[in-house]
């Protein structure tokens, strides 16, 4: 028995066979810390970074300093359906004094670019959809509770080739990439990241 002993102990510490040994020590213990903390989740509308006091928040529409058309009014949608389905506060469409908490945003620029082209026809194959944001949250008084004046979101579609079937697929992933960043900013505003 004993020799089982000084040959674990001397394995150990042998260079050699440490070295074999070590990538499953970092992966084991990359896993046991990994269900220790939990990974962060919570569950929706129990988190404490907001204060006790806001109950209810409005979401005026967001501004558009784009030429991009409605896309103020996609994201605003999106952000108010994911406070309402996701949370227990009340979500206002104007502040006033009935709110607890404003969330005002503006899109600072959305743009569509080919991102690789038919080898064939030379036409645009993808594109990408890219959305900058700057959101704030304040309460009554204007503390800022929230707040990234830079967000970016990507959307990445294909173009269809077929010009029977051809229809405009930049709705649709600005539709995506709204229901993506209310997705991000309502589990941020939660989560007090």
């Amino acid at each position: 028995m004993r020799k089982a002993g000084k040959r674990l102990t001397r394995a150990t510490r042998d260079p050699a066979k440490f070295g074999v040994m070590f990538p499953f020590v970092v992966i084991s213990l990359s896993l046991l810390a990994a269900l220790v903390s939990g990974c962060n989740y919570h569950t929706a509308g129990h988190s404490g970074h907001l204060p006790e006091n806001v109950k209810t928040i409005a979401v005026p529409a967001f501004v558009n300093e784009t030429s991009t058309y409605r896309i103020e009014q996609m994201l605003t949608a999106s952000v108010v359906r994911e406070f309402t389905t996701r949370t227990r506060y009340r979500i206002l469409n104007t502040p006033g004094e009935a709110a607890d908490a404003t969330l005002h945003g503006t899109v600072i620029s959305a743009s569509s670019t080919p991102l690789t082209y038919n080898s064939s026809t030379g036409q645009a194959a993808s594109v990408l959809v890219v959305v900058s944001m700057r959101v704030s949250l304040t309460d009554r008084q204007g503390k800022v509770l929230y707040q990234n004046p830079a967000y970016l979101f990507r959307e990445q579609y294909q173009v269809s080739q077929d010009l029977t079937s051809f229809f405009e697929e930049d709705t649709p992933a600005f539709r995506r990439l709204s229901q993506d960043f209310a997705r991000t900013l309502v589990s941020n505003i939660l989560e007090g990241f």
